[in-house]
């Protein structure tokens, strides 16, 4: 391979088969429009929370999606389910079911039940 003058970063690697994506394949089992989000923003830039405090709701599908759940994890109760993500969303995502989907799924993986 040629030296192409710029390498990657090693903190931007992304190992995606050693990462956990068990919690969006339980979300997107029971809410089908979780699939066809196309990370578009809409949500993040219509949402209550994320006016006021860091939150964002396209990143926390991205990162569910990568099976980086972590940062989910400790976000995810930020959201106030008031559903004005839904209202705007051009794919017809139920942001809100995926979002009640994400917390029961951690509180499963916690118990051991995924």
């Amino acid at each position: 391979m040629g030296d192409f003058g710029f390498t990657v970063l090693k903190e931007r690697h992304i190992n995606y088969d050693a990462n956990d994506k068990s919690i969006a394949e339980y979300i997107a089992e029971r809410e089908p429009s979780f699939r066809i989000c196309i990370e578009c923003g809409c949500c993040s830039a219509t949402c209550t929370t994320g006016n006021f405090i860091r939150f964002s709701l396209r990143e926390l599908q991205i990162l569910l999606k990568r099976g980086e759940n972590e940062i989910v994890r400790e976000q995810i109760d930020r959201c106030m389910l008031c559903g004005k993500c839904i209202l705007v969303c051009p794919r017809g995502v139920n942001t809100r079911n995926v979002i009640l989907l994400a917390r029961e799924a951690f509180r499963k993986s916690v118990e051991n039940e995924i």
